[in-house]
């Protein structure tokens, strides 16, 4: 079984601020402990988590063990002020702010760090972000600062202008990608960026009701077409569901990102996707650990 490469263990799949709320007086184990077991039983036994502000997955990582799992974790994110991310992690305002968040992570034990770069997707208009994201400079600064600390970097990325500034400044791996434009996708194959896609957030929600299903099925379609453009390529993939968002549970959700990932590049390229899932993750799992 391959495993979790984009998860959030603070999250329950069901409702965001009621997970959040069984950790605002200190971590709920029996909340991270059942996650674990619906890892546990569907045979999950590498788990990369996204961060948090509470320190759920610090504790995680110290519990994971007992289930038989390699856990990693940024402690938490970085996100600029007034931008989308504190419901994951912690905000800066200017450079030197930056620079001590990353420090914080790495004496807190941050296995990489965490960057938020850009918004969140409007499931209910296609091509829609909830927020423009960060500018390609600022974007370059908080990779290069990261790395030169020794540390590698996950950004979460939707839109083609963060995305393609991300893959300009060698990000380690691009979470989710979603509308990026021919150019930007020719850029990603090139790289040596590993891009995350998260297909089970979007694929997920058809059928629910929450969002016009015309739009879901569009915002798909092209992140679908997108995958299949960077596989045909020589890309590299890697799989991770997004675990703990909206009908995205912990287990089933990574056993879904790879279903939809089979259809994206097609039954006849299976082998090839599972060798390349295959190099990603055990890249993910040499290179991006506590230093």
């Amino acid at each position: 079984m391959f495993g979790e490469c984009h998860a959030h263990i603070i999250m329950n799949g069901k409702n965001y601020k009621e997970a959040v709320s069984l950790h605002r007086n200190g971590v709920c184990e029996e909340a991270v402990r059942k996650n674990f077991r619906d890892w546990q039983q569907a045979g999950v036994t590498f788990i990369r988590d996204g961060g948090d502000a509470l320190g759920v997955s610090a504790r995680a990582r110290e519990i994971a063990p007992e289930y038989g799992i390699d856990y990693r974790t940024p402690v938490f994110a970085i996100h600029k002020k007034g931008h989308y991310g504190g419901i994951v992690g912690h905000a800066f305002g200017d450079r030197m702010e930056y620079r001590e968040l990353v420090l914080h992570a790495r004496r807190e034990g941050a296995d990489f760090i965490k960057i938020m770069i850009s918004g969140l997707m409007e499931f209910d208009q296609y091509g829609v972000l909830s927020e423009a994201g960060l500018s390609g400079e600022e974007i370059r600064e908080m990779i290069e600062v990261a790395h030169d600390m020794g540390m590698k970097v996950m950004a979460h990325g939707n839109g083609d202008g963060p995305a393609r500034a991300a893959i300009l400044a060698e990000v380690d791996t691009l979470e989710h990608g979603n509308y990026l434009e021919k150019d930007t996708l020719d850029m990603l194959a090139d790289s040596r960026t590993i891009w995350v896609p998260t297909l089970a957030p979007t694929g997920n929600l058809l059928g629910c009701g929450r969002y016009p299903d015309q739009q879901i099925q569009k915002i798909l379609r092209r992140q679908m077409e997108c995958v299949r453009y960077v596989f045909d390529r020589g890309g590299r993939l890697g799989l991770g569901s997004d675990a703990g968002a909206y009908l995205v549970p912990h287990g089933q959700g990574l056993l879904d990102e790879y279903a939809w990932m089979k259809q994206a590049v097609g039954p006849e390229h299976v082998s090839e996707l599972d060798r390349r899932l295959e190099e990603s993750e055990n890249w993910i799992k040499k290179e991006m650990k506590h230093p």
